[in-house]
């Protein structure tokens, strides 16, 4: 769960989502739907929308408008940028990643379905399942969201039929089989109607399922989160400011697995000195347990020594220390990436160097098949590397904990992120 700091509405969890559909597939027209429909535009928003459309003779008013206004600004640029949008209903708080439908922009769906809990992937009724579909799911996949939405929209178009559905859904559902996704949820829509997306639709009383947006408040993602293994990267080191508190002495961090509580064991890793935690300390005050997403001080009863970038665990269950990674990369640079290559590489609260010492395959994200003997992974390229650090990184598989299992490299020329990593193996 994620506080945003009103007490009001500190028990209502957070759903970040993204989404990812083919050019003219209707993504702007959803996503203005579900703002429109939950109110969650301003009114000057809304006022100035109605009148472009007025002024270019639409005969209602066209939704699309409210994020393609945003666009327009951000295809000026090649930049990794992805539109985020926030909501919120009575039951739960959302922000979308909008993540734009080209080819060219898998590092665009690789950086706004990151930390997403969920995709929505938008078919068009009358297509069905295009190569975009195939990629778009692949990668959902890769990065493992563990719930998938396929949206199949435009169903206004196909006369709202439902053997057009039903043949869309089988043979997703047959491409799925490949994928290592667990929840799949089909839903027919017309966003631009609405029908499906924030209310039931009367135009298809075929359709048993719900509404996505009440997919959306009710999709169970507390299990989504590790709260197994305890994983503590120290971000701050807060040292006393004065006399008077001579005593304080915390690291501050983000929770990036398991349950830490005031009492526990910990070792600090790389170094491995053992304490014990004293207290754990919130925004809000002091709380009796930490897990993930929370923000939160936590104080260790000796006086060991901890930096930035150092991690706490618990003594029987710590990340792999080490120095050799092997890992999954989508490339983002227009400059290749070959064998040698030096970066910054930057994995949860740490730094450090890293070269590229092998270039195992290039994946084809269409067909999920491995392209061996490439020398170089271009711009959106999926590839396997491996890679060796100048300093020892704690990390988990990126299946285990997608906190601890990802990172980033750096050029650091430029100073622009080139890629970005899912660890592989343990080791």
């Amino acid at each position: 769960m994620e506080h945003l700091h009103d007490p009001a509405d500190e028990s209502i969890e957070l759903l970040r989502f993204s989404t990812a559909g083919s050019v003219d597939d209707g993504k702007s027209t959803l996503i203005g739907r579900l703002l429109y429909d939950t109110k969650t535009i301003f009114e000057d928003q809304l006022a100035a929308v109605e009148d472009v459309s007025r002024r270019r003779g639409d005969e209602r008013t066209n939704l699309a408008l409210l994020t393609d206004g945003l666009r327009a600004e951000r295809e000026q640029g090649i930049t990794i940028d992805v539109a985020y949008r926030y909501f919120a209903t009575p039951r739960r708080k959302f922000i979308i990643a909008d993540t734009p439908g080209h080819v060219q922009y898998t590092r665009n769906m690789v950086t706004g379905a990151s930390t997403a809990n969920l995709a929505i992937i938008l078919v068009d009724a009358r297509h069905g399942l295009v190569e975009q579909s195939r990629r778009h799911s692949y990668i959902a996949s890769l990065l493992r969201i563990p719930h998938l939405v396929f949206a199949v929209n435009k169903m206004d178009l196909v006369d709202y039929r439902e053997e057009q559905f039903r043949k869309i859904e089988t043979e997703f559902r047959n491409f799925a089989a490949r994928l290592d996704v667990h929840d799949i949820t089909f839903i027919p829509m017309s966003a631009l109607n609405g029908d499906n997306v924030v209310d039931r639709s009367e135009r298809m009383p075929w359709w048993q399922g719900a509404p996505l947006l009440y997919h959306l408040e009710t999709v169970h993602i507390a299990s989504d989160r590790n709260l197994v293994d305890v994983r503590f990267p120290v971000q701050w080191v807060i040292r006393p400011q004065s006399d008077e508190h001579h005593d304080y002495r915390g690291y501050a961090g983000t929770m990036a697995g398991g349950v830490l509580k005031p009492g526990d064991d910990v070792v600090v890793l790389p170094s491995g000195m053992t304490s014990r935690v004293s207290r754990i300390d919130t925004f809000d005050g002091p709380v009796d347990a930490a897990f993930p997403p929370m923000s939160v001080i936590v104080h260790l009863e000796d006086d060991v020594d901890v930096s930035r970038g150092d991690m706490l665990c618990r003594p029987n269950n710590q990340p792999v220390v080490g120095q050799e990674l092997d890992a999954m990369i989508c490339w983002m640079s227009e400059k290749p990436l070959s064998v040698k290559n030096r970066y910054a590489i930057k994995h949860t609260t740490r730094n450090a160097r890293a070269v590229v010492t092998e270039l195992s395959y290039r994946l084809d994200v269409n067909t999920g098949h491995r392209v061996e003997g490439v020398a170089s992974l271009g711009p959106n390229d999926i590839g396997r590397v491996k890679l060796k650090t100048t300093a020892p990184i704690l990390h988990d598989a990126y299946r285990r904990n997608r906190a601890t299992g990802s990172f980033i490299l750096i050029d650091e020329a430029t100073n622009n992120t080139v890629a970005a990593g899912m660890l592989i193996t343990e080791g």
